[in-house]
């Protein structure tokens, strides 16, 4: 039996009612509305609603066909059915499926997009019912979708489950029927009220960041009210720069970019093409935020709405003796690895360790205790953002990885639960700690990259968005909250009547971070922000940006309706020819322009133009220009009388077979020896119009003479004392005469016979001719480029580079003009004419790499590359103007047979560190550096044994086995350091621990998010079995030479994977180090805190030439 019930009714919940749209006529079964969606702010344009199927189906025990259909239900107006396995598709469980009933006799090409869920009801508990969702482009391929293992039959088929009842299984479907959006058609605005963020890169974790922060309405607020002024400029302001966002964001009807913001952090292109972590940037962010704000009206705001405090104690279990530390913090990072939910990471946050053992407590006055430490929360904020920490490092593969576990996390938290569990004895219990969801940050990928978007509510109501980059759209709270919860998921079954096992994969997309926002505090939080909250020259900057913009949005809608007519002069060629360019006639882009209405007679345009210039109509003649199969552009024809009086659209369309906007026109003007414009002269077929340029080689000149009508079959010779005129040479000046043929790829320059018709060169209208005196060539010597061709071909390949010392590589040293086909000798030679170097075989060149601004990591070979060109080329054909230089000690081709490794020597005895570079044959190895290196260096006494270092970031990552070869090992991203290896390293004890001890320092004007940050020299140190760290302070000391005074300041903590945990002078220190061979051991190690005093050496610059691990920074 099939019949229509609503929905299970909870607690509150309204009786749903049919609705009436859909019960009039004839139709195989009703079907019940479940929900509509109200309107978001600005109102939005909303999706059908969706629907709700039940089919009872009584003695289903007893069915004996493996498929089994539902009647037909209309949803959305199409026909759709349930299509149950009761068996099983070939599995051990209840397979089912959304079925388009009538797919057979639908059109050819026939789809439809629908959401659903499928459900089997427990009729004992309506909260056990199972549920799965999921959405689906139909068409004649895949008609059906669902979901082959739906539920376990032993658990359908138990009775005191609840599934079956007197034999009856209730089975729902819900279904939405869902346009089909065109992806570039889609309107978020319209849509949602929303607007996105467009991603330059690799920036969609700054844009997720953004619109979470954007929509925490208090905290824009904030940052309206921070004071800029007219005269500030976005891309120099962090505040303006972000007002304007926010207020872009807010008032909008499209994307908003997000280029000023980052050029206001210091940020270059090559840093939104880095992808980093979301929890970095926002540290980053609100400690900046943060730093603007004070003196301000709204300095504290961080603090107010993110800041929350907790205590760190350790308590003596079996004498009187407590010790705490009270610490603030901006956001949480709760574990993912072994925790099903936010609860379970706060009870693991909150976790009691016991002390005992080796690793007693010293308690003062009280020696080594039993005792228990722990945290426990003081206060919680406002706006509680959770990092959820889906990446950790694996030891055991030496590498980071992605934690795809599921991971629940509720739309209320509770964190006064189980009588304040989490909460300080000294917490004020008068607050209550109730959470609700604002803010869902995903990531979806793995370790090495991916996507990020947010799932936000805005207003805490019911309905979620997706912030997604550009686009923005509505989604219902399944997809923002149990979607996000990792683990794995079925692959639904595309062809259920067929044998297929279920296939189940990790979902790669899951929460990321967290916001909740206090329930107390939402009024607040959430609070009204509207114009009067921006500044009046903020709003008037903007208001006008949105008008320009605007302004040209019309014009690019009414496009279609005008064309854009330029046209050049005699003057423009004159102007242009010899400074701006030196081929063909013209730059059409630096002419004047004309917006004209296509429908506008062509007659009337020309009035326009006697306005702008002051010609006559009468004396203006237009030629159309033509694209010829060489790629140049030359004037080709006069417009006739009869096209004259056409309208400027049909022009248009004569002239240009391209059907762009633009019609470009050549106005010629006749002038009398008055300079007063004349009628045009009457042209023939026998008439050819040139254009003619002069050429000085001992001025390297070249410039626009002007333009002549000849005869077809008149010859040059005829012509010349005219030439000479323009030229303002004597009539009978010798002269030679070129015709400038086309230039790319390569120059095409070709000397004229004076003596033959110019029909028979064939010259025709917009021909060029260059002439220069001939008198010229008969002095080569004396000119660089004596001619017009090998003029031409200089201007044509010629290039300035830019030439800087690689060891400054921000600074430009020379600059040369050479040619982009010079060979890669004559490059070298220029060079090292320029440096006064004797052997060009002695200078090295490195390539730029354009998207770093950086020398590329490796040099150029000898003779590696034919020419110039291919050194300025970068891999996607971007060329530079910048290479970098070295003067070597000994010719590069015996160089590059050797080896060269820099490496900084660290004595043993005296502060200070000597640089050798150490040439050695590339099959040399570890050991054969140390030989070498000991004849260069001082060692404390002969028998010094030496060892090799890998160091990066002040950490150190190897000790290099002296059996290594070199040929593999690469200086230029790290350090290599040699020192000498202690005596007491060479007899270890068996309960001897060899430890990493690295500097570090936390900015102390900066709150607690600041982050550790390594600096200095690193070392290794033996720690004994029991010693306590008061015993190795005292061999620090001593080490380091550090005064009493200043080393009394110094913390020490053990500090793992970049998180310190502080030590007491009674804390055994070899008890936080317990694992041996630990892979990535430099990530483990004793820290020494305290400011960073050192001066920087020269070599650590190196360090720093290539971006490997790019920090985000924000430099304003």
């Amino acid at each position: 039996m099939t019949m229509v019930t609503p929905p299970p009714l909870e607690e509150d919940e309204e009786m749903l009612v049919p609705n009436p749209a859909l019960t009039e006529g004839p139709q195989p079964m009703e079907a019940l509305q479940t929900e509509t969606a109200t309107p978001a702010e600005n109102q939005q344009v909303e999706d059908p609603p969706a629907y709700r199927f039940t089919w009872r189906i009584e003695n289903f025990s007893r069915l004996n066909t493996k498929k089994h259909y539902s009647e037909i239900f209309f949803v959305g107006g199409y026909k759709w059915r349930v299509l149950i396995f009761p068996k099983g598709n070939n599995v051990d469980h209840l397979s089912m499926y959304l079925d388009v009933a009538d797919s057979a006799t639908l059109p050819y090409g026939w789809s439809r997009y629908a959401q659903f869920s499928l459900a089997v009801i427990n009729q004992i508990h309506s909260k056990y019912s199972i549920r799965k969702d999921t959405h689906h482009q139909f068409n004649a391929r895949e008609s059906d979708w669902g979901f082959t293992s739906f539920m376990p039959l032993s658990e359908l088929y138990d009775p005191s489950r609840g599934y079956l009842v007197n034999d009856t299984c209730i089975v729902e479907a819900e279904v939405a029927v869902r346009r089909v959006v065109d992806y570039w058609s889609y309107d978020s605005k319209k849509e949602t009220g929303y607007v996105g963020l467009k991603n330059q890169g690799a920036t969609c974790y700054m844009n997720s960041l953004l619109q979470t922060l954007y929509h925490i309405p208090y905290f824009r607020k904030a940052v309206y009210h921070m004071p800029t002024t007219e005269n500030d400029m976005p891309s120099g302001s962090i505040p303006l720069a972000l007002q304007s966002l926010f207020y872009k964001l807010q008032y909008s009807d499209c994307s908003v970019a997000t280029k000023e913001l980052t050029k206001s952090f210091g940020w270059d292109t090559y840093d939104s093409f880095m992808q980093h972590d979301v929890q970095e940037l926002n540290r980053v962010l609100s400690e900046k935020l943060e730093d603007k704000m004070k003196g301000t009206v709204v300095e504290g705001t961080i603090q107010q709405l993110f800041e929350g405090h907790h205590m760190n104690y350790i308590e003596c279990i079996n004498v009187d003796y407590k010790s705490t530390r009270k610490e603030s913090f901006y956001d949480l990072q709760l574990d993912v690895k072994g925790c099903r939910d936010v609860y379970a990471s706060f009870d693991k946050y909150v976790e009691v360790e016991r002390l005992e053992g080796d690793n007693k407590y010293h308690a003062e006055q009280y020696g080594l205790q039993d005792a228990k430490k722990g945290v426990l929360f003081i206060d919680f904020p406002p706006v509680l953002q959770l990092q959820l920490k889906r990446f950790e490092y694996d030891f055991m593969r030496d590498t980071m990885v992605k934690i795809n576990d599921r991971y629940e996390f509720p739309l209320q938290l509770d964190l006064d639960r189980d009588n304040g569990k989490y909460l300080s004895p000294e917490a004020d219990r008068r607050v209550r700690n109730l959470y609700t969801l604002h803010s869902v940050l995903v990531h979806s990928g793995g370790v090495h990259g991916g996507h990020y978007y947010a799932f936000i509510r805005p207003t805490l109501s019911d309905h979620w968005f997706k912030f997604d980059d550009e686009r923005v759209t509505k989604e219902d709270m399944k997809r923002a909250l149990e979607e996000q919860y990792g683990g794995e998921e079925e692959l639904p079954q595309t062809n259920p009547g067929f044998n297929n096992t279920p296939f189940k994969f990790t979902k790669y997309s899951n929460a990321y971070m967290l916001v909740y926002i206090r329930e107390s505090d939402k009024e607040k939080i959430i609070c009204n922000v509207d114009e009067k909250d921006i500044a009046e020259h903020l709003r008037i900057r903007l208001k006008k940006e949105q008008e320009e913009k605007e302004q040209k949005k019309k014009e690019k809608a009414e496009a279609h309706l005008y064309t854009i007519i330029k046209v050049a002069r005699d003057e423009d060629l004159a102007e242009q020819i010899g400074t701006e360019i030196y081929f063909d006639l013209v730059d059409h882009d630096k002419v004047r322009s004309f917006r004209i209405q296509k429908q506008l007679p062509f007659n009337h345009f020309k009035e326009e133009v006697a306005k702008e210039f002051g010609i006559p109509v009468q004396f203006q003649r237009f030629w159309l220009w033509a694209k010829r199969q060489n790629h140049t552009y030359r004037p080709n024809r006069p417009l006739m009388p009869q096209e004259e009086i056409q309208s400027v659209g049909q022009l248009r369309e004569i002239s240009n077979k391209a059907h762009n906007a633009e019609l470009k026109l050549f106005l010629e003007v006749e002038l009398g020896l008055d300079l007063r414009p004349l009628p045009p002269p009457d042209k023939t077929r026998d008439d050819i119009l040139l254009f003619f340029k002069f050429y000085e080689p001992e001025k390297e000149e070249l410039r626009y003479v002007g333009r002549l009508f000849v005869k077809a079959l008149g010859k040059p010779s005829e012509i010349l004392s005219k030439l000479n005129e323009m030229a303002g040479f004597p009539q009978n000046e010798e002269i030679e005469l070129y015709e400038e043929i086309k230039f790319e790829p390569s120059v095409m320059c070709e000397h004229i016979d004076k003596r033959i018709p110019f029909r028979s060169s064939q010259l025709e209208d917009g021909d060029i001719i260059c002439y220069q005196k001939s008198s010229m060539l008969d002095s080569e010597d004396q000119y660089r480029y004596p001619d017009i061709p090998t003029f031409l071909e200089y201007v044509h390949n010629r290039q300035v580079v830019r030439f800087r010392l690689l060891e400054k590589p921000k600074e430009d040293d020379f600059c040369l003009e050479l040619s982009k086909l010079f060979t890669y000798d004559d490059v070298v030679e220029r060079v090292a004419r320029q440096l006064g170097v004797d052997d060009p075989s002695k200078i090295r060149l490195t390539s730029h790499n354009c998207y770093s601004q950086q020398p590329k990591p490796q040099p150029i070979k000898f003779r590696g590359v034919e020419h110039l060109l291919d050194m300025l080329v970068h891999y996607n054909q971007q060329t530079t103007d910048i290479l970098y230089y070295e003067v070597l000690d000994i010719p590069l081709p015996e160089l590059q047979g050797l080896k060269t490794l820099k490496v900084a020597f660290h004595h043993a005895t005296k502060d200070e560190v000597a640089i050798h570079c150490i040439r050695l044959p590339k099959n040399s190895t570890v050991g054969d550096v140390i030989s070498e290196l000991k004849t260069k260096v001082e060692l404390s006494h002969p028998n010094a044994e030496l060892r090799l270092l890998e160091v990066f970031y002040h950490k150190i990552y190897k000790i290099f086995p002296p059996n290594e070869k070199i040929e593999n090992i690469n200086d230029q991203y790290w350090t290599l350091r040699a020192e000498e290896i202690p005596e007491e390293e060479k007899n270890l004890g068996p309960h001897d621990r060899l430890i990493h001890v690295y500097h570090f320092t936390r900015d102390p004007t900066q709150n607690q998010m600041q982050q550790v940050q390594n600096f200095g020299d690193p070392f290794f140190l033996i720690i004994r079995e029991g010693e306590t760290l008061a015993d190795v302070k005292v061999r620090i000391q001593k080490k380091l030479q550090v005064p009493d005074e200043e080393f009394a300041k110094w913390k020490f903590a053990f500090l793992s994977l970049g998180r310190p945990e502080y030590l007491q002078d009674s804390d055994v220190v070899s008890s936080r180090f317990q694992r041996r061979d630990v892979y990535g051991a430099w990530e483990q190690y004793l820290g020494l805190e305290h400011p960073d005093t050192t001066p920087r050496r020269t070599y650590t610059a190196n360090q720093n030439r290539h971006t490997f691990e790019k920090p985000v920074k924000i430099y304003n």
